[in-house]
């Protein structure tokens, strides 16, 4: 096998290789083996069927090109080290001459990692917002425990909002039952919008007992996009008692004795994930500057790959809650052109920030433990709902372990970044990792917890 190189951008090469007819003839014979399993003729036994009938029988040019597709990723392979390319993603492949008995000619145009002269991490400032808790958001952590802890009490008046209710539906389109449309005693909130549009405003005023009628405009099911008159019937109605904020509700509600102690444990939590929001925004400061300063391009082949894939998960996203894009563009009041734009941003803006840590973790050797390894793949088997060994298996078959060690290492770089680099909040206070630090044993305990 004979290749060149030719550099096409920063990011991009086009290997020429060409491979002689005599370094075909294993891939040529693998071909054969594995056509002659699959085909049936009479009087021979399956993998025994001679090349001269293989030919007659499903052509030549079909092992030959069996042949080819297999020989062309080894070459690529033998060609990459030979120039010592550092690639990313597909290479796109043109066969240029191939004849039976001739060489192979084809070229491989396929992205490569570009050569990044670094700032040093430790010359990085960043400036965070202050940290600022005003007492109003503690009030609110209060609300949201209270809530938790709300009982619901019958009361013989009309619904107001924010009531509870337990209703009847029944919808109908021209007088006729819409397939699915009616339902017993469903508990409601009022105001919630969690139903029907129309609802909320139909159940104000309503008693027990009481019943009306309103019009929605169905969005499913066969008569999608039509009006259906919806009878509603109140069953009961009940209130929301919240629990008086006293020590008794403290003791109820938490491990604590006192209010005071409460509000005290609730500011602590909300000044925590407050400093970790600044620790975030200091890193999304830094990698923008670090990329900026050193200048790097983005492969247009990885970005278009990244895009793809993220699109493919949204559209699976979507499938998973029974929406399609079309309706979440509708509701998105976006064009596809507009998503894709949004996504093509955020793909350049990802690949450049790997690369960069790429480049980082090669400059100082960052080396990844088993045991570091192996926590990331239990901590993804996890958020996936699968026992890890099932999970590193799914991953090997398909081709994304390399991919999970490059995130691991790539996170090793950035945590190495974030040590070196000097944040400052907009007051001149230096911010430090600890608030970080906790969160992460936090998370790590909670997740041996579980």
């Amino acid at each position: 096998m004979k290749s060149t190189v030719e550099t096409l951008s920063p990011t991009r090469v086009r290997l020429a290789i060409e491979v002689p007819f005599v370094e075909l003839e294993p891939s040529l014979k693998k071909a054969y083996r594995e056509i002659g399993q699959q085909v049936q003729v009479p009087g021979f036994r399956r993998g025994k069927i001679p090349a001269a009938v293989i030919d007659q029988r499903v052509g030549r040019g079909t092992v030959l090109n069996e042949a080819v597709q297999e020989a062309i990723p080894q070459n690529i392979l033998a060609a990459v080290r030979e120039h010592d390319l550092k690639t990313l993603g597909r290479p796109e492949v043109e066969i240029t001459e191939f004849n039976d008995g001739d060489s192979l000619n084809f070229t491989a145009e396929v992205d490569v990692r570009p050569e990044l002269t670094l700032p040093d991490p430790a010359t990085v400032e960043v400036t965070v917002d202050e940290l600022q808790i005003d007492e109003s958001e503690i009030d609110e952590q209060v609300k949201n425990l209270r809530e938790r802890f709300a009982t619901l009490k019958t009361v013989e008046r009309a619904a107001a909002e924010g009531d509870y209710v337990q209703i009847d539906l029944n919808a109908t389109v021209d007088g006729e039952d819409v397939p699915g449309g009616s339902a017993s005693n469903i508990s409601h909130e009022v105001g919630s919008k969690q139903l029907l549009p129309g609802l909320d405003e139909a159940l104000v005023g309503l008693a027990a007992g009481d019943d009306t009628t309103f019009t929605t405009q169905l969005v499913g099911g066969d008569f999608a996009g039509r009006d259906a008159e919806v009878a509603v019937t109140v069953r009961t109605v009940k209130e929301k008692e919240l629990p008086e904020l006293d020590d008794d509700f403290a003791q109820m509600a938490s491990e604590f004795d006192t209010i005071e102690e409460l509000r005290a444990d609730l500011r602590e939590k909300v000044t925590r994930g407050k400093r970790v929001e600044q620790i975030y925004a200091a890193r999304d400061k830094a990698l923008e500057q670090l990329v900026a300063a050193a200048e790097v391009p983005a492969p247009e082949g990885v970005v278009r790959e990244e895009v793809e894939s993220r699109k493919q998960a949204m559209v699976d996203q979507l499938e998973r809650i029974g929406a399609s894009m079309e309706e979440y563009l509708a509701a998105e009041e976006k064009t596809e052109e507009q998503i894709d734009t949004e996504l093509t941003e955020a793909a350049t803006e990802g690949v450049k920030i790997q690369l960069l840590l790429d480049t980082l973790a090669d400059a100082e050797d960052t080396q990844v433990s088993d045991d570091e390894f192996g926590h990331e793949i239990v901590h993804r088997a996890q958020r996936a709902g699968m026992a890890p060994q099932q999970y590193y298996d799914q991953l090997v078959r398909s081709g994304a372990a390399a991919a999970v060690f490059g995130d691991v290492r790539r996170g090793k770089a950035l945590a190495s970044v974030m040590e070196k680099i000097k944040i400052k909040d907009s007051a001149g206070n230096e911010v430090t990792l600890d608030a970080l630090r906790a969160e992460s044993e936090q998370a790590h305990d909670h997740d041996h917890e579980h």
